[in-house]
């Protein structure tokens, strides 16, 4: 299978299209055919090396957090999905890897996709779901009637903030 692979910390220098083998899913895994997923700020970070004291990946490296796709086979003990699947997910931060034609994800990193979702749509979501989510309900504890305000609302994390903020009852500036 292709996939968008590290050889090292650096720019783009380091990063090549490559053939890789094609992983097999786990006990406890969804093989996924990746059908889109998205790039984030933090896959710069881990490509110039910047997160590389809190996470030590090894090289060669398939980049990508995020993806939505469709599942083509299940381990043995998967209870939740089945092939055919259609399905979204944030892997965990030390077996990212959507930057490929497949991926092996456990089950508990991966959601069914909202049928009124787009493949492209779907994996846009998780990483910045996950990061809004944090800020405002486990760090800040929105509650309804607040007054929040969201500096950068144009960005992903922006947009999705000021529409979680305002579901949470919030008003938003």
């Amino acid at each position: 299978m292709k996939a968008l692979v590290m050889t090292g910390y650096g720019g783009n220098d380091v990063v090549e299209l490559r053939e890789v083998p094609k992983p097999v899913a786990g006990e406890d895994d969804v093989l996924i055919e990746v059908c889109a997923a998205s790039v984030n700020p933090v896959d710069f970070k881990i490509r110039d090396g910047k997160l590389r004291v809190l996470l030590k990946y090894r090289m060669p490296l398939i980049m990508g957090s995020d993806l939505a796709g469709i599942v083509v086979a299940v381990g043995g003990r998967v209870i939740r999905f089945k092939p055919g699947d259609e399905v979204f997910a944030r892997v965990g931060k030390l077996r990212i890897g959507t930057f490929a034609e497949y991926i092996a994800v456990t089950q508990d990193e991966v959601a069914l996709k909202p049928s009124n979702l787009t493949f492209e749509e779907a994996a846009s979501l998780p990483l910045v779901g996950l990061t809004v989510y944090q800020a405002l309900v486990d760090v800040a504890k929105v509650q309804a009637g607040q007054k929040v305000f969201i500096p950068a609302g144009s960005g992903g994390v922006g947009t999705f903030a000021i529409q979680f903020a305002k579901s949470l009852g919030a008003e938003v500036a």
